[in-house]
């Protein structure tokens, strides 16, 4: 007769025991089987640029796990190298079932599900889709979403407000005239040159796109017909950036790695920079003084009739692979994370933007009242960020054509070709535009 804990029980009494574990469920009889059939979410995304961020993350992600029985593993890939194990992924058929990437995912839409229904859950709760979000994931060809986005970090520009009170500009430079003329001054008289990333990195990208758009020399058209060089714009902003270089630049700037144009910064080697907020955090955190001495302010008024704009430094763009494991877990972890977004913006201090609103209706009280180095009100130049920051792929979506361009740096490596005197701008906007019509071609036979 079998015992409990040492006492006789009758047969009668062991049926009702074992019925009764039963109806409990194998996980209590059967602790080796039931941790077997565990689900499992496998996630990579990139390495934030504010430590304090990924650590969160991580423990958000396995907090969600327990509550829906999954392990979870989340891998930190850096930025620099986030494109490669994206590729090596798909060529695969195998790796993570989500994979989030720091700008469009464009380029990899025949290896994703639609991501329709994780936006449908999240607009149950947060209301329609934002348009930041629409124009970066969203397939006009096939009424498709091959990603999905939860925040986005802008790009202003950030200066040292004493350096550039000096040569009397102390609110800093309004539009790229200014910019040449106060960083002429600045290198001439103090001898700090001006700090924007030419590299083939993602300040760099950011950066140059940035001054392209600003300058009306578009890369492709809403409907991906090639824009770039077909009137004199391109040819003007290169050119621009080629005095700007000459007149208030630096040699370094032409090898910086991934964050170099933030490290020159907070040495107090250059005058300024476009950023996310990243940079201003970094020096709050290792300099206060020096902090509060960097201010920065909405984009540079653009020519040609452009106004205030500059492309968002980050969108965080979430896929799940089609060859996921856990497609199901991988959607409902991605429509469950927008709940975190206020916390996600606080352990990212702030970097972290919410695509939805509604989960930061404070957002502009939050600003005024940022308890870091002053001024007071600091802050408050992103309040309005939003409005002046269009997706990649202005003046249309994110393309897998647009995004191949600025994936392949196509545009950091022209610019270094004619700042090292390698072409003329004539000539390197016209094999930049051949090499975009390429893309361009390509993707129209893909279809």
């Amino acid at each position: 007769m079998p015992s409990v804990k040492g006492k006789q029980v009758s047969r009668r009494k062991f049926i009702r025991l074992a019925a009764g574990a039963a109806a409990v469920g194998p996980f209590f009889l059967f602790p080796d089987r039931a941790l077997a059939s565990q689900k499992t979410l496998k996630i990579a995304k990139w390495a934030h640029f504010v430590p304090e961020f990924d650590p969160w993350f991580e423990s958000m992600a396995k907090a969600w796990g327990q509550q829906h029985d999954t392990k979870i593993t989340v891998d930190e890939i850096p930025v620099e190298k986030i494109s490669a194990a994206a590729r090596a992924e798909v060529k695969a058929g195998k790796g993570h079932d989500v994979f989030m990437f720091p700008w469009s995912p464009a380029e990899y839409y025949q290896h994703v599900i639609d991501h329709s229904e994780i936006y449908q859950m999240a607009a149950s709760k947060y209301g329609s889709i934002p348009q930041l979000a629409y124009r970066s994931t969203f397939n006009l060809k096939n009424k498709t979403y091959f990603g999905f986005a939860d925040f986005w970090a802008p790009s202003p520009l950030h200066f040292f407000q004493d350096q550039w009170a000096q040569i009397g500009m102390p609110l800093g430079p309004v539009h790229y005239g200014s910019l040449r003329s106060g960083g002429r001054k600045l290198r001439d008289q103090l001898g700090i040159p001006c700090g924007l990333a030419f590299t083939p990195t993602l300040e760099g990208n950011v950066t140059l796109h940035t001054i392209l758009y600003a300058f009306r020399a578009w890369i492709l058209d809403g409907s991906g017909n090639v824009l770039f060089n077909k009137n004199v714009f391109a040819v003007q902003a290169l050119k621009y950036i080629q005095a700007l270089y000459q007149d208030s630049g630096t040699p370094d700037q032409l090898s910086w790695g991934p964050g170099g144009n933030v490290q020159a910064m907070l040495a107090r080697k250059t005058s300024c920079s476009t950023n996310a907020i990243s940079l201003l955090r970094a020096a709050e955190k290792q300099d206060p003084q020096m902090a509060s001495k960097i201010w920065f302010q909405p984009p540079l008024i653009g020519t040609n009739g452009m106004g205030v704009t500059a492309l968002p430094h980050v969108t965080n763009c979430s896929v799940v692979w089609n060859f996921a494991q856990n497609q199901d877990g991988a959607k409902q972890f991605l429509a469950d994370v927008i709940d975190s977004s206020r916390t996600g913006y606080e352990k990212s201090l702030g970097c972290n933007l919410p695509i939805y609103p509604k989960t930061l209706p404070d957002f502009v009280v939050r600003l005024a009242k940022d308890p870091q180095t002053g001024p007071s009100g600091k802050y408050m130049a992103l309040k309005d960020a939003l409005h002046w920051t269009p997706n990649l792929g202005v003046p249309g979506f994110a393309t897998p054509a647009y995004m191949e361009v600025f994936n392949s740096s196509l545009v950091p490596r022209m610019v270094q070709s004619v700042l090292k005197g390698e072409h003329s701008p004539e000539d390197a906007a016209a094999l930049v535009a051949a090499e975009i019509q390429r893309i361009a071609d390509k993707w129209k036979q893909i279809g």
